[in-house]
């Protein structure tokens, strides 16, 4: 069967990130046929003005819903969409020109159900975002979970970048109604039914990330109050590397107390850890800023994360609490 895209984007109060995706969209370098399905989600401030600026220019589908959250809106994307292969964007990505033949390209070579991509920092990006962007890319962080070459097997993909075929969707019924989460959850149902999932590394996007310290602290902690949570419904899913943020932690505040004592040789693998993070992103980077920038955001990463995790871990499993009751933030009704 001939592969027919449809791009589902969710969009909340974003009318200008969907216009600087829809420029991006405008300049793909490809021959083939697309639908861009655009659902807005409860927002009080629209995108349809925007979407009628681009509707002689792309082959553009727009809806407006109820808020019910990212995951039930690219759902609601899938349901409408026309074609039997769906790529999943976040509105605050930016699409290189070559995007689609890549997808495509790698598709035809080895069929995936279910894919992901990486996600790059473009020129434009401030110092922060290409700080946060480094961080949740980089191995020495994250230990290459949201893509890298050796992932290519059994890959969680994510959300802001994925892609996803229309049996698969049928078949799993799409994205639950935590968030965040729906996207590793749904890649292990599709793992579990047969579906093949992997990472296609040239399928790179733009992730803008409009961020700020605060808002990459909350990020992160939600990703850790999640994660116990999915080990729970997965149990195959869970990985002991999952425990390192928080081990860090104990680590670090170990050290601190053993400095204030006068005990310095402990701190000698958390100063080359951290040096290491600076040189790697500074090198990446093409600046010390951005380097230096980059370890305040590991220390943010993972003590948001580890902190959470812990927590997480103590009610879910240790108490056996209901998820929803107990973290009711994470899910949308």
């Amino acid at each position: 069967m001939q592969r027919t895209y449809s791009f589902i984007i969710p969009v909340f109060n974003r009318p200008q990130e969907i216009k600087e995706l829809l420029e991006s969209f405008s300049k793909l370098t490809t021959h083939l046929d697309y639908e861009v399905v655009i659902i807005e989600d409860g927002s009080s401030l629209k995108s349809d003005e925007v979407v009628m600026e681009f509707k002689n220019r792309l082959n553009i589908n727009y809806y407006f819903k109820l808020n019910s959250g990212p995951g039930d809106s690219r759902n609601f994307g899938m349901q409408k969409a026309k074609g039997n292969y769906f790529i999943i964007l976040d509105s605050d990505c930016l699409l290189p020109p070559e995007y689609l033949m890549e997808v495509d390209k790698s598709l035809t070579n080895h069929f995936l159900d279910c894919f992901g991509g990486p996600d790059a920092a473009h020129s434009s990006f401030t110092p922060l975002q290409k700080a946060i962007n480094y961080t949740m890319t980089s191995f020495l962080t994250t230990g290459g979970i949201r893509g890298s070459k050796k992932a290519v097997q059994q890959f969680e993909p994510r959300s802001f970048n994925m892609g996803i075929s229309k049996e698969a969707f049928e078949s799993t019924g799409g994205f639950g109604k935590i968030h965040p989460g729906e996207d590793p959850d749904l890649s292990q149902r599709l793992l579990k039914l047969g579906f093949k999932t992997g990472f296609i590394e040239k399928a790179y996007v733009f992730h803008k990330r409009r961020i700020s310290w605060n808002k990459f602290y909350n990020q992160v902690k939600k990703f850790g109050l999640v994660r116990p949570i999915l080990s729970k419904w997965h149990p195959e899913s869970s990985k002991l590397s999952f425990w390192f943020p928080f081990l860090f932690v104990v680590y670090t505040c170990f050290v601190l107390v053993l400095l204030i004592m006068g005990i310095a040789v402990v701190s000698i693998p958390l100063f080359l850890y951290t040096l290491a993070i600076i040189i790697d992103s500074s090198i990446k980077n093409k600046s010390v800023w951005i380097g230096i920038l980059s370890c305040c955001a590991m220390f943010i990463q993972f003590f948001g994360y580890g902190l959470a995790f812990l927590k997480s871990t103590f009610f879910i499993h240790l108490l056996n609490e209901n998820p929803k009751k107990r973290f009711p933030q994470l899910f949308f009704d």
